[in-house]
């Protein structure tokens, strides 16, 4: 005879009590994801002292159990473009919840999702209609959808090292290996380097393209399409009948300085563009993809058509209300110019660090988008250790930069991707002045420990190097 579990204190109260839940069974949360979720993970958090427990947070800031406040240059993959918990969201969504709308009827027209196509379709000239799904990967998984039927053709071309995804079409066009790997066959498709319109040309030419899809920087190490190089593609591609679909899940709703980042380069057109991420307020997830008029109708040809394309929580009413107080509160605090402003303040003062450091390779990127690049150093004691660390796998020395400015910082950042030896700075786009001179002087330390020739760095790097040999 097996013996029931006792109730809990928020259940034998007559009533679900999150506050009394989370207060009871919170200190279990890295037990609970090692037995029920993804064990890796809190064992690759603890092995580099990530292993945090966050309480609370608010705009750019985190605060810990004892009170520590920790600054977020990482905006969970650029979800908290307005930072976390900000007013205005928070009370569209407190209001949208005690409307109590007929929401998700399925047959009819609620007028949320028109009014969130509508404000969005104004900050996108050329585009036309909207798709409003539940993530980035959908948004892309639309657009390859609407590609292939539009232009009636089977493949798609995407850029190496391209992140787009991970469901199964949007993997197809994932250009990192360690990602499809074991999960073919994938979609027909075939990858490019970014930049390279010969290789685009040669492609076309054999008439089977429904579309490129690319993002104008990428994610993954932070590199950005030559100038020029989408309105050439884009012409490329319309000269074969084939469509142009721009990426825009983290480089859109202001990261880079712009609404879009397609819209640095004059003449850029898009045919179809996948938003998501910013879009949601960091609350209710949606996706949405943008297209042109005669995409849309004919994809949806006819009323047998009406549902060849939909999602069962697409377009519900909290994620439209958290869609349109994010692009109010966009406009209304100016928020697209202060990014370009404030990402061109720590861009300049990080670049002009190259000189004084080594092992500092290169600053890049627009706005609030931006990849510190670490490269060999020239000195032979540098040069020793650099070399030892490649030889265990390469990315440590960005790991190593990553963890003291969490330790003893308190930064949150990212190593830009597998593999690689660079740091990406994806911060709310509501940081300022002092959240700069904090990071800046935070990276400073951090390379000065670095170039020292000890330090706590390199003796944490062993560390990494056990563990990278270990894994292999």
């Amino acid at each position: 005879m097996t013996t029931a579990k006792p109730a809990s204190s928020s259940s034998q109260a007559g009533e679900f009590d999150l506050g009394a839940l989370l207060a009871e069974r919170g200190a279990e949360r890295y037990e609970l994801h090692t037995r029920h979720l993804n064990h890796q993970l809190p064992r690759m958090l603890h092995t580099i002292g990530f292993d945090k427990v966050y309480e609370r947070a608010e705009g750019p800031y985190f605060w810990d159990a004892d009170g520590n406040e920790y600054l977020d240059m990482l905006a969970g993959f650029g979800v908290m473009g307005l930072g976390r918990h900000h007013p205005v969201v928070r009370k569209a969504l407190h209001d949208v919840l005690d409307a109590q709308l007929a929401d998700l009827t399925r047959f009819d027209c609620q007028p949320l999702p028109g009014l969130l196509a509508e404000k969005l379709l104004a900050h996108s000239p050329h585009l036309d209609r909207v798709f409003f799904g539940n993530s980035g990967t959908e948004a892309v998984e639309g657009a390859l959808k609407f590609a292939r039927y539009a232009t009636g053709k089977p493949r798609i071309l995407y850029c190496d090292h391209a992140f787009h995804g991970l469901t199964t079409g949007a993997l197809s066009v994932n250009g990192e290996d360690g990602f499809r790997d074991g999960f073919a066959p994938l979609l027909p498709d075939t990858a490019l380097a970014l930049g390279d319109l010969d290789a685009l040309a040669r492609e076309l030419k054999k008439g089977d393209v429904a579309a490129l899809v690319v993002e104008p920087i990428q994610g993954k190490g932070v590199h950005e399409a030559p100038p020029g190089y989408l309105r050439a593609a884009q012409e490329l591609l319309h000269k074969h009948k084939a469509l142009l679909i721009l990426d825009e899940v983290q480089t859109g709703l202001g990261r880079t300085g712009d609404f879009y980042a397609y819209q640095h380069e004059d003449g850029v057109e898009p045919d179809l563009v996948c938003v998501a991420k910013a879009l949601s307020g960091g609350y209710v997830p949606v996706g949405a993809t943008l297209g042109k008029d005669w995409i849309f109708k004919k994809v949806y040809s006819s009323m047998d058509r009406v549902l060849v394309h939909s999602a069962s929580f697409g377009s519900n009413a909290q994620a439209m209300a958290a869609g349109l107080a994010v692009l109010s509160v966009m406009e209304n605090e100016q928020v697209v110019a202060g990014a370009r402003a404030t990402g061109e303040q720590l861009k300049s003062r990080l670049t002009a660090l190259i000189d004084k450091y080594e092992l500092l390779a290169d600053v890049r990127g627009r706005g609030l988008m931006i990849g510190i690049e670490f490269g060999r150093p020239k000195s032979l004691k540098l040069r020793s250790r650099w070399t030892m660390l490649q030889a265990a796998r390469k990315g440590l020395f960005a790991q190593m930069v990553v963890v003291p400015l969490l330790q003893r910082h308190r930064i949150l950042t990212q190593v830009s991707g597998d593999h690689m030896e660079v740091i990406k700075l994806i911060p709310p786009l509501v940081i300022g002045e002092r959240e700069v001179d904090r990071f800046v002087d935070a990276f400073t330390d951090v390379m000065d420990d670095a170039h020292s020739g000890g330090g706590l760095m390199w003796d944490f790097g062993k560390t990494l190097i056990k563990q990278a040999v270990a894994n292999r």
